[in-house]
């Protein structure tokens, strides 16, 4: 299955934190599903290093390496994938993971997240 990491989701998973659910971490690392990350989650990131609202173990180049060395594909925005996010209730305000959304609705995704708001949407969530 194809699996969108939500943000929070891929930092545990790289920095082995406690906070990723067991069954978030076996499903990333479970061989037959292809992982995916979206660059809107990378400028999520970005952003809040710069706000100092985040911080990472390793510098963010090093983070970007260790999502290669991981195997997890970076996924682009396109205009469907924007145009997804025209159609979505505003349960969810925040627009990173409204692009999250909009995205696994159009790939078909299965996203890994522990924001119970994603269910509201009809995708799958894993957590």
């Amino acid at each position: 299955m194809d699996l969108l990491l939500d943000t929070n989701a891929l930092i545990w998973f790289l920095e082995g934190d406690a906070q990723l659910s067991t069954a978030a971490k076996n499903t990333i690392e479970h061989p037959q599903n292809r992982r995916f990350v979206s660059i809107a989650s990378l400028w999520e990131m970005a952003i809040k290093i710069s706000l100092g609202k985040l911080v990472l173990m390793q510098p963010l180049p090093k983070v970007f390496q260790e999502i290669r060395n991981n195997g997890i594909d970076i996924l682009s925005i396109n205009t469907s994938h924007v145009l997804q996010t025209i159609h979505l209730p505003f349960h969810h305000r925040d627009p990173f993971d409204r692009m999250l959304i909009g995205q696994a609705l159009e790939e078909k995704m299965i996203i890994v997240s522990k924001d119970e708001n994603f269910d509201q949407y009809g995708t799958t969530v894993i957590w």
